[in-house]
């Protein structure tokens, strides 16, 4: 029986692609984060620290793509190891500013460099103009996404 015009060809569905690299780039960033006792979503919370400092842990949650309430246990776990710090009161609203410790800093630069190289790995069949132009290519699929789910 044909399989024809049922579903979508996996080989060529960029949706099924793009899955494919990101659990692929997941796999590989976990495997270099898992002897620096850091998962990706522990890497990607410290990172967004340090390039946005005082995020609530909704934003945070969000810039991490996990929930609210596994990001709360992650800054709770990363609060109780000097990872971050969290004021006992909210200064405005009910919103918890965190913030990177020396500790934290020192670990994200190591995490930072470990996932750089598995960016670097991932990158090096591509030249860079391949890979300027997948960057301008995925930019543009998210941003129709974003639009379009705003459309709805």
């Amino acid at each position: 029986m044909s399989q024809e015009g049922v579903g979508v060809d996996l080989e060529t569905s960029l949706g099924y692609l793009l899955k494919e690299a990101s659990s692929a780039l997941r796999a590989a960033m976990e495997e270099v984060l898992r002897p620096l006792g850091m998962s990706v979503t522990h890497y990607s919370c410290l990172e967004l620290l340090a390039q946005r400092p005082g995020l609530s842990n909704s934003e945070l949650a969000r810039g991490a793509f996990v929930t609210r309430q596994t990001m709360n246990v992650l800054l709770q776990t990363l609060e109780r190891d000097g990872y971050v710090t969290r004021p006992a009161k909210a200064p405005v609203g009910k919103a918890l500013p965190t913030r990177l410790t020396p500790r934290g800093r020192r670990s994200l630069e190591k995490a930072s460099t470990a996932v750089r190289s598995i960016e670097a790995k991932m990158l090096t069949r591509l030249t860079e103009t391949e890979q300027s132009d997948a960057s301008r290519i995925l930019q543009s699929m998210i941003h129709s996404l974003h639009r379009d789910n705003k459309d709805a």
